[in-house]
């Protein structure tokens, strides 16, 4: 977070762990980390997609699945992912359309967004999967995204 990396950069010989985001904006030094296969990987948003690509089959089948040390040989082996928990049945109709809205559009449109706040792309599967959850959102019972 922003007080981890403001400490880092104000402290002589200081480490710390902090997300790419806070890294980049922040101008700190990063480590080239071995990842499974055997390179030494510098942490990017490509190298953070790669970890997500490199886990889209176990992801596809629970995306709670950890992409920690992905197998992709590209990948950076520290990732991981932000993840959004809903109430799956919506109480208000306006506010449950409006926020599958969002996340609609997060995963997107908002992947242009993403990058430049320094986040990594989901993988297409990844989006797939996560399409196919918004679906399962419903408003007493009844899809909520049927109508739109």
């Amino acid at each position: 977070n922003e007080g981890v990396s403001g400490l880092v950069r104000q402290t002589q010989g200081a480490i710390g762990y902090v997300e790419l985001a806070y890294a980049k904006q922040n101008h700190l030094p990063v480590a080239h980390v071995r990842n499974r296969s055997g390179q030494f990987i510098e942490p990017t948003l490509a190298s953070t997609t790669a970890a997500a690509e490199g886990a889209s089959p176990l992801l596809a089948k629970d995306v709670r699945t950890p992409i920690v040390n992905s197998p992709a040989a590209a990948a950076y082996p520290i990732c991981g992912l932000t993840y959004i928990l809903i109430y799956q049945d919506q109480k208000d109709p306006g506010k449950g359309h409006a926020l599958a809205g969002l996340l609609r559009w997060a995963m997107q449109e908002g992947q242009e967004v993403a990058a430049t706040l320094d986040y990594a792309r989901l993988p297409q599967a990844v989006v797939k999967v996560n399409e196919g959850n918004l679906g399962k959102i419903t408003v007493a019972g009844k899809p909520l995204l049927a109508d739109r």
